[in-house]
């Protein structure tokens, strides 16, 4: 099933800065054009990926906290930073909080994360923190975000509670049911991949990128597409 759906408001929860650009960029940059707010939560700070002598977690945060803005401006989208620590990261009712809080806040159509699956083949493993990313955002839309008496103390800042009416797990490999054209917005989802100088070092990821997302197109009939699991919560009236 492909969509041309466009909602108001969309969040993308990942882990990494660089997550939503290798996975979603495309469908971010596609849905900020048509009007959509966009948002990206990036959970931890990528401030451990890094092999560069004399490096610092410190410095590699703001490093890839710039790198990541600049990404998102490319697409249109602002960035919440939660500052979690990069290798670290678990699934935590604190976590849960925090994104429940910026769902009510932003009162989302769609939030957008990863699948929080432990294998995605029989030669991968799913990252632990993208894992517990995923599980976060799922266990944070539903049933939390939209409950009253779960983290009512939000409410003091304001936030009531919110149904979100769709979730996409991007890197579902495997479980597509959505498949999203991104052929309009193809190289601004590679434009905001190469702002994440530090991690891409001398790595044009052109024609890698457009590689996968032609792969992924062919099987629908794009030039260029991004693949999800879409769930169901509430259909937009």
């Amino acid at each position: 099933m492909s969509s041309e759906y466009i909602p108001e408001r969309a969040m993308f929860i990942f882990a990494h800065p660089d997550d939503i650009e290798f996975g979603s960029a495309g469908t971010a940059a596609k849905w900020a054009k048509n009007g959509c707010k966009v948002i990206y939560v990036l959970i931890t700070d990528g401030n451990v990926g890094s092999h560069e002598m004399g490096m610092t977690r410190e410095k590699l945060a703001e490093i890839r906290r710039a790198e990541q803005t600049a990404a998102a401006d490319v697409a249109g989208a602002q960035c919440v930073f939660l500052g979690y620590d990069d290798g670290h990261l678990q699934p935590t009712l604190a976590l849960r909080k925090d994104l429940v809080r910026q769902i009510r806040k932003y009162k989302l159509n769609i939030v957008v994360c990863g699948d929080p699956s432990f294998y995605y083949s029989e030669t991968y493993i799913n990252h632990p923190d993208h894992r517990a990313a995923g599980q976060a955002a799922l266990e944070a839309v539903f049933p939390a975000s939209e409950m009253a008496l779960v983290f009512p103390e939000l409410a003091d800042e304001g936030l009531a509670p919110h149904k979100v009416n769709y979730v996409y797990l991007s890197f579902n490999r495997g479980k597509t049911n959505l498949y999203v054209d991104i052929t309009d917005t193809m190289d601004l989802k590679v434009a905001a991949l190469r702002q994440h100088v530090s991690q891409l070092v001398d790595w044009d990821p052109e024609e890698r990128m457009k590689e996968w997302a032609a792969d992924t197109g062919k099987k629908v009939g794009f030039q260029y597409a991004e693949a999800f699991f879409k769930v169901t919560l509430q259909e937009v009236e």
